[in-house]
């Protein structure tokens, strides 16, 4: 992300107003751009010299060519680090990397070796996502990473298998509706552990809290670009990291849900017409459709439910930052994706 790269001046936050949801959607889905896959190593580095000539004043004003920069930037780099997130677990590739494993959960009449194995399959996929986008001021330990990833696995598996078990047992409902139940057990295995996957990985962050900073004034931000510097950290709050994980966590059960509720409901209702019975060997690429579509618009609307670079009132803090707060009595931390 632009804030990780080096330089006293601040680039715009975004084209958008990210104090609107749907500023955020627009932003998110900027940042959610699978095109920004394909920019060369190059174009990361002409994207980065762009922006570090705004930061450091070579460049007065944002140009077309300085906006398309930051979104490379932005969908690329982490915002703590600075360097490049794995590819298979940027936002920009979500959609891609889930596509696979969402359609093999959904895949119907799945046995309970094929339901263990995309379970298996898909919290491998959250782990690694929650990893490379979450909050870096507060490293994971590997142990504690094989802990949670163990942890997440049993709870969706034991909980998708657990549901198809109960299914077919409840005597009082039509075919129709088991059918229905059926093709919903991986969005409850998916809700659950996902939601569950962001607090195990995240985890050490709750404990030993994450880095705020004080919001700045228009007065701070000028000195700050004439004297140069990094704005400091305050110190490290759990409320902070609460927040930041709590949301995160909200945001993957926002996004899961259209994805794993509608292209089934849709589905059961296709392989009624006469057209899909006729091409069996349709359903697949049907179903590959629908969870393509569905996923496309799902994340941008999940992602811009919290702002990504979230400000809080310091009063909700712990005490030790109450007198700390910068613009407004404000301090502002990276929540994570």
């Amino acid at each position: 992300m632009s804030a990780s790269l080096p330089g006293p001046r601040e680039l715009p936050a975004s084209q958008y107003d990210l104090g609107t949801y749907w500023g955020r959607v627009k932003q998110s889905a900027q940042i959610s751009d699978p095109r920004t896959l394909f920019v060369p190593a190059s174009g990361l580095e002409h994207a980065k010299k762009l922006v570090s000539a705004y930061k450091n004043g070579q460049e007065k004003s944002m140009t077309p060519d300085l906006w398309r920069a930051k979104k490379i930037v932005d969908s690329t780099l982490h915002p703590d680090t600075g360097q490049p997130v794995f590819l298979p677990f940027r936002m920009s590739c979500f959609v891609i990397s889930n596509l696979v494993v969402t359609a093999g959960m959904l895949t119907p009449g799945l046995q309970t070796t094929g339901t263990l194995l995309w379970q298996i399959t898909n919290q491998s996929l959250n782990v690694g996502i929650n990893s490379a986008n979450a909050n870096k001021s507060t490293p994971l330990s590997t142990s504690t990473l094989v802990k949670s990833y163990l942890f997440a696995v049993s709870a969706s598996c034991s909980v998708a298998l657990g549901l198809n078990a109960i299914v077919p047992r409840l005597r009082r409902l039509s075919p129709a509706t088991k059918t229905i139940l059926t093709r919903l057990v991986p969005f409850a295995a998916v809700a659950s552990a996902g939601a569950l996957n962001v607090f195990l990985m995240r985890g050490e962050e709750i404990r030993q809290g994450i880095d705020v900073y004080p919001v700045l004034n228009e007065e701070d931000k000028r000195l700050r670009e004439e004297q140069g510097g990094e704005v400091q950290s305050l110190g490290k709050s759990r409320k902070a990291a609460v927040l930041a994980v709590g949301e995160t966590a909200a945001s993957r059960v926002l996004n899961s849900t259209p994805i794993m509720v509608l292209p089934p409901l849709v589905l059961v209702r296709l392989q009624r017409t006469e057209w899909l019975k006729s091409r069996p060997r349709m359903v697949l690429p049907v179903n590959l459709g629908l969870i393509l579509t569905t996923s496309i618009f799902a994340l941008p609307l999940a992602l811009a439910a919290f702002p990504q670079r979230q400000s809080i009132d310091v009063n909700k803090l712990e005490p030790s930052f109450w007198d700390k707060g910068g613009k407004d009595g404000k301090v502002e931390f990276n929540r994570g994706i």
